[in-house]
C-alpha cells in the first residue's frame, strides 16, 4: 500500500478521513488495524467513537493527531489546525506545579513569560482550579489531575480536541462532574471533539453523534445522531434508550467475532 501522511488542508469539515487503512508489521506478521475508514466531523461537532477493545479507536485518534501515518487513504484537518490530544492518564510532570504543567506547551511555543502567566491563569479558571496553581499533582484528586491535563491541552489553542478515554479511570460521580465541565468548555469554545470511550452511556451523554467501529479490522458499521436536548443527565431514560440500542449492536458485533 502507498503511505499517505496526514494532510493539513482547508476543508468544510474540521476533520475528514477518506478510505483510511492502517497496517502494522509486514508479511505474515502484518496486522490490519483499520480498513477503509471514512469519517467527516463538522466544525463544532462532538463525535464519540465506541467499539470493542482492539478495534482501532486509539489508532484512529493517533492518525488524526499526526502521531502515526496511514498505510493508505488520507486524514485532513481543517485550516492547518494541530489537534490537541488528551489521554486516559493525565501524564503530568510530578515535580512541576499545576501552573507549570499547564504552562509547558506555551513555553514550547516560545510565548513571552507575562503572556504565558496570564494564559495559564485564564485556563486554570476555565477548569475551576485557579486556587490550586501552586499545588503539585500528588496533592490533587484524580479528577483534579484530569482537569489540569485538560487545561494543558487547551493551552495548545486548537479548535480540534482528541480525547482517548480521558475519564475511564475515574469514579462515576467524578466522571459525571467532568462530563458537565467538558460540555461547558466545548460549548463555550466551539471546539470540535473526537472522543474515544468504552462506556456507551458516556457516549450517549456527551455526543452529537456516536460512531461504532467493528472488531479488528476497524470499520465503521453504525452511526447515529443523539437528538436529546442539552443539558443531559447520564441516568435519564432518553440516554439509557440510546445507550441500549448502541450496546445491542456492539454485543452483536463482539459475538460475531467470538470475543
Amino acid at each position: 500500500m502507498t503511505a499517505t501522511t496526514t494532510v493539513p488542508a482547508s476543508t468544510t469539515d474540521a476533520v475528514a478521513l477518506s478510505g483510511v487503512t492502517k497496517v502494522y508489521g509486514r508479511g505474515d506478521q502484518a496486522v490490519l488495524a483499520l480498513d477503509g475508514v471514512s469519517l467527516d466531523v463538522a466544525p463544532g461537532e462532538f463525535v464519540c467513537l465506541v467499539g470493542a477493545s482492539g478495534c482501532g479507536k486509539s489508532t484512529l485518534l493517533n492518525l488524526v493527531a499526526g502521531l502515526d501515518t496511514v498505510s493508505s487513504g488520507t486524514v485532513r484537518v481543517a485550516d492547518n489546525a494541530d489537534p490537541g490530544l488528551m489521554f486516559q492518564e493525565p501524564a503530568l510532570f510530578p515535580w512541576l506545579t499545576v501552573a507549570a504543567n499547564v504552562e509547558m506547551p506555551l513555553r514550547l511555543r516560545g510565548l513571552p513569560r507575562a503572556e504565558r502567566r496570564a494564559r495559564v491563569a485564564e485556563l486554570l479558571d476555565v477548569v475551576h482550579l485557579g486556587e490550586f496553581a501552586r499545588r503539585r499533582p500528588h496533592e490533587l484528586s484524580g479528577g483534579m489531575r484530569q482537569r489540569v491535563a485538560l487545561a494543558r491541552t487547551l493551552a495548545l489553542d486548537t479548535p480540534v480536541l482528541l480525547m482517548d478515554e480521558p475519564f475511564g479511570a475515574l469514579d462515576a460521580m467524578t466522571r459525571d462532574v467532568l462530563h458537565d465541565e467538558l460540555e461547558r468548555i466545548w460549548s463555550e469554545r466551539r471546539l470540535t471533539v473526537l472522543f474515544v470511550t468504552h462506556n456507551v452511556r458516556e457516549a450517549a451523554r456527551l455526543a452529537d453523534r456516536i460512531v461504532l467501529l467493528s472488531s479488528r479490522p476497524g470499520r465503521i458499521i453504525y452511526s447515529t445522531r443523539v437528538e436529546v436536548p442539552r443539558p443531559r443527565r447520564i441516568d435519564s431514560p432518553e440516554i439509557a434508550a440510546i445507550a441500549a440500542e448502541v450496546t445491542t449492536r456492539l454485543r452483536t458485533e463482539v459475538g460475531r467475532h467470538g470475543q
